[in-house]
């Protein structure tokens, strides 16, 4: 038996996974990830929502929560705003290819696409 339980090859399986690894590193190594915090998260209503406005009631759930832990409210408020300022900021996350040659697109996407075919040729059967 070869990789995954079927006749393919286990040498195909192994160059393949190293190859889409080596791809995916050098691709996710070469995108650029910049945030834009400050400005305008979402919308409610055509109206903007600021990041510096989500924290308003994120400190007033944690004074209900210092006040009396307890207290439901206060947790909600707080678990409510800081999941909103989480999702804020990584919608406001501007994401983009850094300076690559084209030579060095290729190798990544031969790579990662040329593993993918190996790794999946292995736990085919063969015949």
């Amino acid at each position: 038996m070869g990789a995954g339980g079927s006749d393919g090859g286990t040498r195909q399986f192994l160059i393949g996974l190293i190859m889409m690894i080596g791809g995916g590193y050098l691709l996710l190594n070469g995108i650029v990830v910049r945030p834009s915090l400050g400005g305008r998260i979402f919308g409610v209503g055509g109206m903007p929502v600021t990041s510096g406005m989500i924290l308003i009631p994120l400190m007033f759930g944690i004074g209900l929560i210092f006040y009396n832990a307890k207290n439901r409210l206060g947790w909600i408020i707080a678990g409510a705003s800081l999941i909103a300022l989480v999702f804020g900021v990584i919608a406001n996350t501007t994401v983009q290819f850094a300076r690559l040659s084209i030579f060095d697109l290729l190798v990544i996407l031969v790579l990662l696409v040329g593993g993918a075919g190996l790794f999946l040729r292995s736990l085919r059967k063969s015949g």
